[in-house]
């Protein structure tokens, strides 16, 4: 029996189950014994085909899940003891919860093959939950070729680095170029120094804790790396392109045409040849005596197993998802993720083979001393445009930012947003017990029809995926009991946003469309439609509606046919201020008045 890509069609028929590879139409299938429910499928396709041949005799069934915030719906489920075997997340929201809700993976011989120094210490505190997949690692590129040719070596300390900027600027080039189309380039520009130095040991992540929650400063601390990143500036290693192109262009353009030699940039590339035909390099964050270079890392993503797996009666699914994750962190598991078309990606893996000239060969062999350092970014998010924006200023020279002028407004930028959300509830709704997929549909419509003054709302849900794809246009997100924070709301809405539409149709022909169901492409089985009308009334036969649609949750055809009048509107902003109103939610209650 071939592994198969399950997905359950339980919104409407649970005796129905239909089967999923990555490119097959749906057929039917018992349930066996092993059979595994897995996270997402979306990037890990490579890897599941691998896992296909290897272990053609386990059955994976996915979360169909499509919509805005996958990282914030994956820890809704968590919290609502609704996750899958395999829980997959990019991102790390909730190390307690995630210790009460996984299993230890500790003594298992796959967890003990990955680098203790991506290991996060929040869900590795006396045992292993969530395993890093593979990282995203960034340094500083630079033009190999243009080195080698001209005898320069990577520099290995700042004193180095200077010399070398002069040499380059004899030669009637720009040593270095930072990114400034964004705030993020700024801003990371200046952490990731910072982790070539203090930020990445225990008394930089004390401080991190402590100034997100107000009780530390950046005055007393930032000052050493403000320092080195004004050297950097002053070697000309943090010049500002005038054009502000974006990162790919200024990689192209200025290394690949040997304007300049060194970039500094937050973007991956998915090629190591420039197009003049150079090699690119990359080299980490040069720290003052070298001691503490550092490259940056950002997971792929993180992966864990439900502690339910642990339970008597599931030996077997145990059995098949240890099966896997030792694959997923074997050598070929991993080299399931860095391919030629991601040579940014390096395996988690400490005894992983890398070719000596490969892109991140140096970054490996940091990682193995313990010198690659997680991106900073959870919990900046509310501050980091500004941020960047100062450091911005600071590189173009402009309104007389400097170091120390950057560390104040680095203070007080803290503590006005602190003070702003003290006063701000982020908190929009109580859901009075846990929502089904079509419940959850059935309150989108209300709040759509009821925002836009419709007669009745037809939503599409997306319980399956269907030729590879979840429908990124209907609800594939359930609601938890517990309190909805805007995040919640972002997570089960569906990704497109700002439109919606207005179809004109009479009862009969209403009730027609919602059996039938969304069939975008015309193959296989539809996602069904949840019908819902003002009043909770029955639509009359002959009389005619404005029925609300979220957008691309119809075909074109049946866009003409019923005159859709497509409207400016934001769902995920007519569901806040619809929660707003209810206060509570409930599966029966909350009628559309």
């Amino acid at each position: 029996m071939n592994l198969k890509l399950l997905c359950r069609l339980s919104a409407l028929s649970a005796a129905a189950v239909f089967l999923l590879s990555s490119c097959a139409l749906f057929e039917k299938k018992a349930d066996t014994d092993g059979q595994l429910t897995w996270g997402v499928r979306n990037g890990y396709v490579d890897f599941l085909e691998l896992a296909e041949d290897t272990y053609p005799d386990i059955e994976l069934e996915f979360d169909a899940y499509a919509g805005a915030n996958p990282t914030a719906y994956s820890w809704a489920q968590m919290r609502g003891d609704d996750i899958s075997d395999i829980f997959i997340t990019s991102r790390i929201l909730d190390a307690e919860l995630a210790r009460e809700k996984l299993a230890d993976l500790s003594g298992y011989d796959f967890a003990k093959d990955v680098s203790a120094s991506l290991l996060d210490p929040a869900v590795n505190d006396g045992g292993t939950y969530l395993l890093p997949v593979s990282n995203t690692v960034y340094g500083i590129y630079y033009n190999k070729t243009l080195l080698e040719e001209n005898g320069w070596k990577v520099p290995a300390n700042l004193n180095e680095l200077e010399t070398l900027c002069i040499q380059i600027q004899n030669k009637g080039m720009t040593p270095g170029l930072i990114c400034t189309k964004t705030s993020d380039d700024p801003f990371s520009a200046v952490f990731n120094m910072a982790k070539a130095g203090w930020l990445g040991t225990p008394e930089g992540v004390k401080w991190e804790q402590d100034f997100l929650s107000g009780n530390a400063t950046a005055f007393g601390m930032w000052e050493s790396t403000m320092e080195d990143i004004q050297r950097y500036i002053n070697m000309g290693m943090f010049s500002v392109d005038p054009q502000d192109r974006s990162n790919t262009e200024l990689i192209q353009d200025e290394l690949g045409n040997r304007k300049a030699v060194f970039c500094t940039s937050m973007v991956t590339v998915s090629t190591t040849e420039l197009p003049n035909g150079d090699q690119l390099g990359m080299m980490p964050y040069i720290s003052g005596d070298g001691s503490k270079n550092a490259y940056i890392y950002n997971p792929y993503g993180y992966i864990g197993l439900s502690n339910h797996l642990t339970q008597p009666g599931n030996e077997k699914k145990l059995e098949n998802a240890v099966k896997l994750l030792s694959l997923l962190y074997s050598p070929e598991g991993q080299a399931a993720f860095t391919t030629e078309r991601t040579p940014y990606i390096l395996s988690v893996l400490d005894d992983a083979g890398i070719p000596e000239d490969a892109l991140l060969y140096d970054a490996w062999q940091a990682q193995r001393q313990s010198r690659i350092f997680p991106m900073t970014y959870t919990g900046w998010e509310n501050v980091l445009y500004d941020m960047g924006q100062v450091f911005k200023k600071w590189f173009q020279g402009a309104e007389g930012i400097d170091g120390p002028a950057s560390i104040a407004l680095m203070d007080s930028l803290q503590a006005s947003y602190l003070s702003q959300s003290e006063t701000i509830d982020q908190n929009v709704c109580e859901i009075a017990d846990d929502f089904t997929l079509e419940e959850t549909a059935a309150l989108a419509g209300k709040a759509l029809g009821s925002a836009v003054d419709a007669d009745a709302a037809i939503i599409a849900i997306a319980p399956f995926y269907k030729n590879g794809e979840g429908l990124r246009a209907g609800i594939s997100g359930k609601l938890y009991k517990g309190i909805i924070d805007v995040d919640g709301i972002i997570a089960v809405s569906p990704s497109y946003d700002g439109e919606y539409a207005i179809l004109t149709m009479t009862g009969a022909q209403a009730k027609e469309l919602a059996e039938e169901g969304f069939n975008p492409d015309g193959e296989g089985e539809p996602y069904p439609y949840i019908l819902v009308a003002k009043g909770g009334s029955k639509l009359e036969d002959d009389k005619t509606y404005q029925v609300a649609f979220l957008m691309e949750s119809y075909t074109h055809e049946i866009g003409g046919l019923y005159h859709a009048q497509v409207e400016d509107g934001s769902f995920r902003a007519f569901l806040r201020e619809w929660l707003k109103e209810q206060g509570s939610v409930s599966p029966d209650g909350n009628p559309w008045e």
